[in-house]
């Protein structure tokens, strides 16, 4: 099987025993049928899967977010949703492929839906940069959505991009001004917003479109302010400790919905979502429409206050009082720091 990931590999094992075991009958044990023997493996490699994945690592997830076969923002444009129009361009420089937008239907819902987009080999990753936005595809969503927001359109946003591009043209173009401007606009629309991570959701480049009534995530996305090897490379001075920064970013589905930075995890099939684009696909949009049609229910004006109180309730933090000594220390710096007299 191509694109195996390491703790697949009794599963690997098993699925070639399978096929081996068809393919030449005549080497199957005397003691029971072949019908019976065949039955038994695929039990096995069942109850097999179900162990591997009910114990994933935090690691094993960014690790299926990542799968080359996962899909993409566009396969579910094709799949979940409907009528899908894509329109480019921002307007003000370029068209950035590494998003896509456009008009679309979600159930019996008109929409706008802008997604970030990866490529399959490598002439299409170099056309998609590799998910990773420039300034103007953030540019492009924001225009997209004003749009939406004039035809009282619902907004949703599907992430998967390991983050924005931070290249010298980027930063020339001022990458960070058009995710903060991002941000502040997303927090004012009037419409419904519903954001989805559906693989990789990395730094201010997934945030770029992240601001949301609703954020939900795919059981096997993460969503984190650094890749694990990024922090990695800065807490322990090694890349290759990126498992243990898996853990301590608590950038996996459970961990997030557990702090309240993400709203509802959608189940993926036994394997990852790339093993069954159909019923990914049929999951990602039952539960698109169901909080649709929730926030649809809301007023504007309800709406804009709970997606502002919900980014506000992120990142608590507790304060400790200091310990005699350390106010000692305090002093002592306080004094040394002053200025003496002439």
């Amino acid at each position: 099987m191509k694109h195996q990931l390491d703790f697949e590999k009794p599963i690997l094992e098993l699925q070639s025993k399978l096929t081996e075991l068809k393919n030449h009958p005549e080497a199957h044990s005397l003691d029971i049928s072949l019908e019976r023997e065949v039955a038994l493996i695929e039990k096995k490699i069942e109850e097999t899967k179900r162990q591997i994945f009910s114990n994933l690592s935090a690691w094993d997830r960014v690790k299926i977010a990542r799968h080359p076969k996962r899909p993409f923002t566009l396969d579910y444009l094709h799949t979940a949703f409907t009528g899908f129009s894509e329109l480019h361009g921002d307007r003000l420089f370029a068209e950035d492929r590494a998003v896509v937008g456009g008009f679309a239907s979600l159930g019996g819902h008109k929409v706008m839906v802008i997604g970030t987009q990866k490529g399959r080999d490598t002439k299409e990753n170099i056309l998609r940069n590799f998910g990773s936005a420039h300034p103007e595809g953030y540019r492009k969503a924001l225009r997209l959505m004003r749009m939406a927001d004039k035809f009282g359109l619902p907004i949703i946003t599907l992430i998967d991009t390991a983050g924005a591009y931070p290249g010298i043209g980027a930063e020339e173009r001022h990458i960070a001004e058009a995710i903060a401007v991002n941000l502040r606009e997303m927090m004012l629309l009037e419409v419904p917003i519903i954001a989805a991570v559906i693989g990789e959701g990395g730094s201010g480049g997934a945030l770029g479109i992240g601001i949301a009534d609703r954020v939900l995530i795919l059981e096997n996305a993460y969503y984190s302010v650094i890749s694990p090897e990024g922090c990695a490379a800065i807490l322990w001075k090694d890349r290759s400790a990126a498992a243990k920064a898996a853990v301590a970013l608590k950038i996996s589905a459970g961990d997030l919905l557990e702090l309240g930075l993400v709203d509802q995890i959608i189940p993926e099939p036994l394997g990852g979502a790339h093993t069954d684009l159909k019923t990914m696909s049929a999951h990602l949009q039952g539960h698109l429409l169901a909080h649709l049609e929730q926030l649809l229910e809301l007023s504007a004006g309800d709406r804009l206050r709970t997606r502002y109180a919900k980014f506000r309730a992120h990142g608590h933090f507790l304060e400790k009082e200091p310990t005699p000594a350390e106010q000692a220390a305090t002093k002592t710096a306080a004094k040394r720091a002053a200025p003496k007299a002439p």
